[in-house]
């Protein structure tokens, strides 16, 4: 008799990184037995997937591994066990302190060591595994490729992760601690990936990185790729017709990937390059190793080569030692780019960082009211932006239903959802729409071409180019 598989259950916090990673421990647990679950109280296996950037992080880990204690109880009651394990930047950062903490958790695993799941579920008999060291090993070597049956459930969009880690260490960062040195997938790795989605049904490609733009990986002939190089070959892969990538640091966007945003169709006119601060004092502060005036530059080169790109950005408010006229300086550089959006955060402290250390820290009231007038001017901001779509066409790939019958939600170009009606046989196509009206986060429009539409046609367009 086949022996019944197990329920896994996977809880995701933070970036698009995580989104990846935990699909590829959903990989790593398929041949150990385990399908992936949406009910928690069916799993047999929970694991929170954890990120360590924002304010509290480790304190909500904690808050959320007593609510899974409390299913585990539950299950036990009915004859049934349920093993926990925390995983991503929180379990990087805390290590052994999470299992004295929670004795409840039966393994942590940083996210260097996914690919090792398999062995380190094994030992959890013998007791509660903390799995953080570096491994010599790269994890992209030993996980196994996604399943199928997963791709085609993720839709015509998925995640692509090319590089791993930092160099850069700003001062309020924990990235470098948690994720490691800056690390580069080799280019016959991704494009064997991407084959593997776009046969899967992807037609669009998210390249992650912590700092995606430093990505420098090797062919199988020893030939370096920048990013260019690499969405130049991914861009060369059949049905894969859109390309992304995030997040970048402006150090590293190099005059090879301002003409890639130029020449390549397929590289989507929207791009995420944020600068945290408009005041040099406190670019200083955080060790961003560029001022404001060569964030303004280096935006001007972009739009040079992309006229038409919607610029994405970060900002942290309330760093130590910020004035009312860093402030001001903020709000300046975010009126000068005129941000089609934008992310916004208080300061928080993060153990082990140089900034959790420095005098002048910034009161709370202070900081809670500085974030609330920046998030008021960014939001301003993409209102004016989405409003500005209204009367064009653009071209959409259509990805899910919407809220109404009949209707399908896909992305424009610029990232924005669009809300279009549409046959469910559609899902996965480019379609030309017309924006007929702007809300706040999303679009409506109107169909106007059959599958196919090109992702340059928009660009064609407003160049009079037929």
């Amino acid at each position: 008799m086949t022996a019944s598989r197990k329920k896994l259950f996977v809880k995701t916090f933070g970036c698009q990184m995580n989104v990846y990673d935990s699909g590829r421990m959903i990989d790593a647990l398929a041949g150990e037995g385990f399908d992936s679950t949406d009910r928690m109280d069916d799993a047999d296996l929970v694991i929170l997937n954890t990120c360590h950037i924002r304010e509290k992080a480790a304190e909500k880990v904690y808050s959320e591994i007593g609510r899974i204690r409390a299913v585990k109880d539950a299950r036990r009651r009915d004859g049934k066990e349920t093993l926990i394990g925390v995983a991503g930047c929180v379990a990087q950062a805390e290590g052994e302190e999470i299992v004295r903490r929670a004795p409840v958790v039966d393994m942590v695993v940083g996210p260097q060591s996914y690919h090792r799941l398999p062995g380190i579920l094994a030992r959890v008999g013998k007791g509660s595994v903390v799995e953080t060291e570096f491994p010599v090993e790269d994890k992209f070597d030993h996980l196994p490729a996604a399943t199928p049956v997963r791709l085609r459930k993720a839709g015509p969009t998925a995640f692509l992760t090319i590089q791993e880690g930092c160099d850069k260490f700003c001062t309020f960062c924990v990235v470098p601690y948690t994720r490691g040195a800056e690390v580069s997938r080799p280019v016959g790795a991704i494009l064997a990936e991407a084959r593997r989605l776009a046969d899967a049904g992807v037609r669009e490609v998210t390249l992650l990185g912590q700092n995606v733009n430093a990505y420098h990986g090797l062919d199988d002939a020893s030939r370096d790729y920048g990013l260019a190089g690499l969405i130049d070959a991914i861009a060369e892969v059949d049905a894969i017709d859109r390309i992304r990538y995030t997040t970048s640091h402006p150090r590293d966007m190099d005059d090879a990937l301002i003409a890639a945003h130029r020449d390549r169709p397929e590289l989507m006119p929207y791009l995420h390059l944020p600068v945290q601060s408009g005041s040099d004092r406190i670019l200083a502060a955080m060790n961003r190793c560029h001022g404001r005036d060569d964030y303004l530059r280096l935006i001007d080169r972009i739009r040079a080569a992309r006229p038409d790109i919607a610029m994405s950005g970060d900002f942290i408010v309330g760093f130590p030692g910020e004035t009312d006229a860093d402030f001001e300086d903020t709000l300046k550089i975010v009126r000068e780019v005129g941000y089609a959006q934008a992310y916004s955060f208080k300061y928080s402290p993060r153990p082990g960082t140089p900034a959790a250390t420095m005098d002048e820290q910034v009161p709370e009231p202070v900081m809670k009211e500085r974030l609330a007038a920046l998030q008021a001017l960014i939001e301003d901001g993409q209102r004016a932006f989405n409003a500005g779509t209204v009367g064009r066409s653009l071209d959409v790939l259509l990805e899910k239903p919407g809220r109404k019958p009949g209707q399908l939600v896909g992305r424009s170009p610029y990232l924005q959802p669009v809300n279009v009606d549409a046959p469910e046989g559609l899902r996965g196509e480019i379609v030309r729409v017309k924006i007929t009206s702007a809300g706040p986060n999303s679009l409506f429009g109107e169909r106007l071409a059959t599958p196919g539409a090109g992702p340059d046609s928009e660009r064609r367009a407003m160049e009079g180019v037929s």
